[in-house]
């Protein structure tokens, strides 16, 4: 087993003294804003940035994929170059390198360190683990972390939001529910509240040990498994300032259309026109709150030949006819796809003739995917062999991109991009890239081409839907959190998914509310789930088997369709929180350590949030309705019409079934709208109405 093998498997703790740690061999010397070390594992480059710092090894051999919006602005430095080391600064930073071996202390102007290579020292050398070392086609870097110091980001994780303790790889993954480590969204941007953050600007996966014991409990060590290493660090003060740096280079998420801020309304799946039509005169003679319905997986398409954006022949005789009923009751419509082509399609032998396929690097042919079928059966429908579109081939993207054109001009308003995590490590792109490097960036790529098509093609504006993420993804919006188990945790996972994804620089996100598979009926659990849902960026029910409101009992609708109608009162301050968003990366929920930077007491109530910048809520994720939720310092009303409760201290509170726990501090103006059935009665802008004040 290799080193990279050993870190990743995590079955046991590196022989770190066996692990040569990098030695700077010449001194420094600068190449216009550039400080160049030679090093013995070749060149490293180091610039300043009013961000922080950024150490790469040079140019990947295959692009960039344009995770980064720009390439930032280095400042000019002054250098002092000294035998043994080297002292960088500029713009109120001073970063000192020390050669043997390579490491380094970031400082700020009054001298606080913002980060250093690690004070784990050992017995006969100054650092047990070595600050950098060039391993078998990756590199490794380790830094220092203070007792008791939490570390966010790293896109969406259902566990424990504070990472400390934990060994995470970035990889997406089909993680099939929100139970494991595994997830669809990732990007090895992490982050502390002590002031710091760290990007791996790589397609390939990172291995992230954050005070990883069996590492570390002292060190955050990074393996990244790529042969070029470009590394940035931020230096922002606390965490909203770390994001908008990150989002500053990475880029940030537009304002989506105002429709997008309404219902959308799914399951897997409807099966014919007759009963999605039937399904929105439902809606509408009933009076719920709903902007979207979705044609999900099969309900459009023929699963045997999918995906080639054609509707099934077989139960869509006039599918303009189908959308324009829908689009007669004001319903936006959300259409399903993935990257993939069946062999059973003509357009496979098609797209590889052409080489518009990913290739087996083992063979130069198209590269014939095949599912594992142990989740399918009587769940989801097994899958037949499939190709990948290589959005590395510039006409296969436009292809693809061009290929949603009809779709739109017949009334498509939103597609769901959904998978994207298939690529293996013997695929091979046009590019030269191998799977392995392709792997987590091929997400970005499918997300940019699909997000291009609804800018292009699009009249209602663009949005999407999409499961896999890289870095940037939150340049198209919007994502949502997969597959959740339709039971309490599942949606406390779910929950937790979306706040980890906005600690790592995505502000929108949505949960399936009811939960995506297991048609378990509970309305209880459908109602919380909804109300929750109300307070997140975008709502969405969805999973298999109705989620429509009447079908968990006449409670549970009265209760949801309260809900609902809220959601539609509070799409103007929804959509300020939004705008905050697309111009400094807070997301719309933002984690208790992200809205309270100065409260360290309330970092540990990771699943409560606040929406926006004055309402907190506090999930109820029980069936007997108790919820405890921690109010930081001063008076606090119940929104929108319940008690007051004095903060700096821990409530537990037993709510009715139509009862939610949201909080606002005395004084605090909440705009509202109308009560509307849909938005396209705003007249296409947020509309208010008036004001509820706290007290």
């Amino acid at each position: 087993m290799s080193v990279v093998q050993d870190m990743v498997g995590a079955s046991a703790s590196p022989n770190w003294g066996r692990i040569p740690a990098v030695t700077v061999t010449a001194k420094a010397r600068l190449a216009g804003t550039t400080v160049l070390l030679e090093t013995d594992a070749g060149p490293l480059w180091l610039t300043l940035h009013a961000f922080g710092v950024r150490l790469r090894t040079g140019e990947r051999a295959i692009g960039g994929y344009g995770l980064l919006a720009e390439e930032p602005e280095a400042l000019a430095p002054t250098l002092a170059a000294e035998e043994g080391r080297t002292v960088v600064t500029a713009g109120g930073l001073t970063l000192t390198l020390d050669h043997a071996p390579l490491s380094f202390t970031l400082t700020r102007a009054d001298g606080r360190v913002v980060q250093s290579s690690p004070t784990d020292g050992h017995f006969v050398r100054r650092f047990r683990l070595p600050p950098f070392a060039k391993l078998d086609g990756a590199w490794f870097v380790s830094l220092d972390l203070k007792s008791g110091e939490p570390v966010y980001g790293l896109g969406e994780k259902w566990g424990q939001l504070d990472h400390r303790g934990q060994l995470l790889r970035s990889r997406n993954e089909d993680a099939l529910g929100v139970n494991g480590q595994w997830s669809y969204k990732n990007t090895p941007f992490a982050w502390s509240p002590e002031g710091w953050g760290l990007l791996a600007h790589t397609p390939a996966p990172v291995t992230h040990g954050v005070g990883y014991a069996p590492w570390s409990q002292r060190a955050y060590g990074l393996v990244v498994e790529d042969d070029h290493l470009d590394l940035f660090l931020f230096t922002g003060a606390d965490g909203a300032a770390l994001l908008e740096q990150y989002t500053g280079l990475t880029g940030r998420a537009p304002v989506p259309p105002l429709w997008s801020l309404g219902v959308i309304l799914s399951k897997a799946y409807y099966r014919t026109p007759e009963e999605v039509i039937a399904v929105a005169t439902e809606v509408r003679a009933k009076g719920m709150p709903c902007d979207t319905i979705t044609f999900d997986g099969r309900a459009w398409q023929d699963t045997d030949t999918r995906f080639a954006f054609e509707w099934d022949p077989k139960r869509f005789r006039d599918p303009a006819a189908t959308l324009a009923t829908l689009k007669a009751m004001d319903f936006k419509i959300c259409a399903w796809e993935y990257p993939l082509v069946s062999v059973n399609n003509p357009l496979f032998d098609e797209l590889a003739a052409k080489g518009w396929l990913l290739k087996d690097r083992r063979t130069g042919e198209a590269y014939r995917y095949q599912w594992d079928l142990e989740p399918f059966g009587p769940v989801l429908t097994p899958l037949p062999d499939s190709g990948l579109i290589d959005f590395t081939h510039p006409d296969a993207y436009a292809y693809w991109r061009d290929c949603h054109k009809p779709l739109f001009e017949a009334g498509v308003d939103m597609i769901k991009a959904d998978f994207g995590e298939q690529v293996e490590p013997d695929m091979l792109a046009s590019n030269g890239e191998t799977g392995h490097a392709l792997h987590n960036v091929y997400a970005h790529l499918y997300n940019r081409c699909v997000y291009e098509a609804a800018q292009t093609y699009c009249a209602s504006g663009p949005f999407l839907f999409s499961r896999a993420s890289w870095i940037g993804a939150q340049r198209y919006p919007a994502q949502w959190g997969g597959d959740p188990q339709a039971d309490w945790e599942g949606m406390a996972g779910n929950l937790r998914g979306g706040l980890s994804w906005g600690l790592s620089g995505a502000p929108y996100y949505a949960t399936d509310v009811g939960g995506f598979y297991r048609d378990q009926r509970d309305p209880i659990l459908y109602v919380r789930w909804a109300q929750a849902a109300v307070f997140s960026a975008h709502m969405r029910l969805h999973g298999i088997g109705p989620r429509e409101p009447w079908s968990y009992g006449p409670e549970a609708e009265a209760a949801t369709l309260a809900a609902l109608k809220l959601r539609y009162r509070l799409i103007p301050y929804l959509h300020t929180a939004m705008e905050t968003a697309a111009a400094t990366g807070l997301p719309v929920q933002r984690a208790m350590a992200l809205a309270c930077p100065d409260d360290r007491a309330a970092w540990a109530f990771e699943d409560q949030f606040f929406c926006g910048p004055d309402l907190l809520v506090a999930p109820c994720l029980n069936p007997a309705g108790t919820v405890t939720v921690y109010l930081p310092a001063g008076q606090w009303h119940q929104f929108p019409d319940g008690a007051v409760l004095e903060g700096g201290r821990v409530h537990t509170l037993t709510l009715d079934l139509d009862e939610m726990a949201v909080f606002a501090r005395a004084g605090t103006r909440i705009p509202l709208g109308p009560e509307v059935e849909h938005t396209g009665a705003l007249g296409g802008r947020p509309v208010v109405t008036g004001y509820w004040t706290a007290g």
